[in-house]
């Protein structure tokens, strides 16, 4: 792997580690985004689970490709919740409130995170 590649890896193993375990100390901002009927807070758990799981496991070269594929259906999956939070003018802190474009903005960097996880999904040398 090359040493750009391994430093992407681990970027995005401690960015997803870190939001992972923000889901559990700092949950409300989550809770607010996720979309009706959905259970707020269970939702959020489950979700800061699979991103410290996808996060450790792309470490791992045994899991890793698992893990990326893991990835890439949690930021397909989450992508409701941010589209939510775009049309219903959500605000993760209401004490320092973003520019309502800003949510809107968001909504393209999940193809980013997505094409940044299925990078992880083949081995070097692997037939795509």
């Amino acid at each position: 792997m090359s040493a750009i590649k391994l430093l992407c890896l681990w970027l995005l193993a401690a960015f997803m580690v870190g939001v992972g375990i923000l889901h559990f100390v700092e949950s409300e901002p989550f809770s607010r985004i996720v979309p009706p009927p959905l259970p707020a807070l269970p939702t959020v758990y489950v979700s800061g689970v699979f991103e410290i799981l996808g996060g450790v496991g792309i470490l791992v070269p045994r899991t890793r490709k698992l893990a990326a594929w893991g990835l890439v259906a949690l930021y397909v999956a989450v992508f409701p919740a941010n589209i939510y939070m775009a049309v219903a003018g959500i605000q993760l802190d209401p004490a320092k409130p973003l520019p309502e474009w800003g949510a809107w903005v968001r909504l393209p960097f999940q193809v980013l995170f997505i094409a940044w996880a299925w990078w992880f999904t083949r081995e070097p040398g692997e037939p795509r």
